[in-house]
């Protein structure tokens, strides 16, 4: 059984790593901006793929990844690919949105499609870079049992899980609240092209890493 101290650490450390800027916390903070239910969906979606994630890193697939850079590489230019398509999505929704602003909150809700999709778009972000599994090894993998039995495994699994999504809400929380939403409303155009730009760059970087490390 781990230690609980070193449980604690690992949370730390995680949560350090899901506060960074990335893909992940752009889409989350974009969608919170517009609606808290979305945002809520956006986090769940976020979170499905990284449950993923902890458990190969947890179980020890993330050293398999490693050894197998051509398997890495595939996700990385398909995840890329999916970047790239919800980046050019997001710009021309926020070109579009810059000559022909919502009018009020409700009307921005309805832009963002429906919660289904919110989930969809976290999940396929989450996914989309498959290096979060290493930078979590090298984090995590010191202070794991070498062989960690199935219910240290569970554990933390569930802290990695757990403490991420709940950080997530937290920030989800604080950035859908009406009065912010409504202070975002006229800059939500913008914020789109930002992320839009964002999303493209990232795909171009995962693609680029993707085909250089195979040839």
């Amino acid at each position: 059984m781990i230690a609980p101290g070193d449980l604690a650490v690992i949370v730390g450390l995680n949560l350090v790593g899901a506060a960074a800027p990335g893909p992940d916390m752009v889409l989350l903070m974009r969608t919170a901006t517009r609606s808290r239910r979305h945002a809520w969906a956006t986090n769940l979606g976020i979170h499905t793929g990284a449950a993923l994630w902890f458990t190969l890193t947890v179980f020890g697939a993330a050293a398999l990844l490693h050894a197998v850079p051509q398997a890495v590489a595939a996700i990385q230019v398909i995840g890329g690919a999916a970047l790239i398509w919800m980046g050019q999505h997001n710009l021309r929704g926020g070109l579009r949105d810059r000559h022909d602003p919502p009018a009020d909150l409700d009307e921005a809700v309805q832009r963002l499609g429906s919660v289904q999709a919110a989930y969809r778009r976290g999940v396929m972000t989450n996914l989309a870079n498959p290096k979060i599994v290493v930078a979590l090894t090298a984090m995590i993998a010191p202070l794991l049992p070498a062989t960690p039995s199935l219910a240290t495994a569970v554990i933390v699994i569930a802290a990695l899980w757990l403490s991420s999504f709940a950080l997530f809400g937290v920030i989800a929380q604080v950035t859908s609240a009406e009065r912010v939403r409504r202070k975002f409303l006229r800059a939500g155009p913008y914020i789109d092209i930002v992320a839009g730009a964002f999303f493209m760059v990232v795909g171009v970087v995962l693609i680029a890493r993707g085909l250089v490390s195979v040839f």
